[in-house]
């Protein structure tokens, strides 16, 4: 595994229309249902989902792997580009005093329609050097499978 490549990516083919999973994305009560990972819960304590909009992600978990503290991750991002149906851009920092979670990570959603169902690819750029290629990866998909049982069934 190279460490040095912060280029992190995943992707999954969900049964629903990209016009669904990027309302899922953008509305604040649906994103709740579906954003946090396996093993963490979700608070949402801010949400602008507009170009220039900014949002607060607060992730808790049972064992100590978080970011800000033992058990937490305070995400603070930004929707730099946001194409209904298509695409979602985001500017992403973790809240955290331990220079290896420093700096801005841009995750990119792109939605691409393949008949009833749609391929969901997200490319993480400039992630952080704590974060390892394979827990973020395992995280990502978590949270596509998440996405993906939240709008073919309505629940996670």
């Amino acid at each position: 595994m190279d460490e040095l490549d912060r280029t992190h990516r995943s992707s999954r083919l969900i049964s629903a229309s990209s016009a669904r999973i990027y309302s899922a994305c953008i509305h604040q009560d649906e994103l709740m249902c579906w954003i946090a990972p396996e093993g963490a819960e979700a608070a949402i304590e801010q949400f602008e989902a507009r170009q220039g909009g900014h949002f607060k992600i607060v992730l808790s978990f049972g064992s100590d792997i978080g970011k800000s503290s033992a058990r937490t991750d305070v995400v603070l991002g930004r929707f730099v580009t946001l194409v209904p149906d298509q695409r979602i851009v985001q500017a992403v920092d973790f809240v955290s005093d331990r220079p290896d979670f420093a700096g801005t990570m841009t995750m990119d959603w792109v939605f691409h329609p393949s008949g009833d169902k749609t391929l969901v690819s997200i490319v993480a750029q400039d992630v952080p050097q704590g974060i390892s290629k394979a827990d973020h990866e395992i995280g990502m998909a978590s949270t596509l499978a998440n996405l993906a049982g939240f709008v073919e069934t309505g629940h996670r």
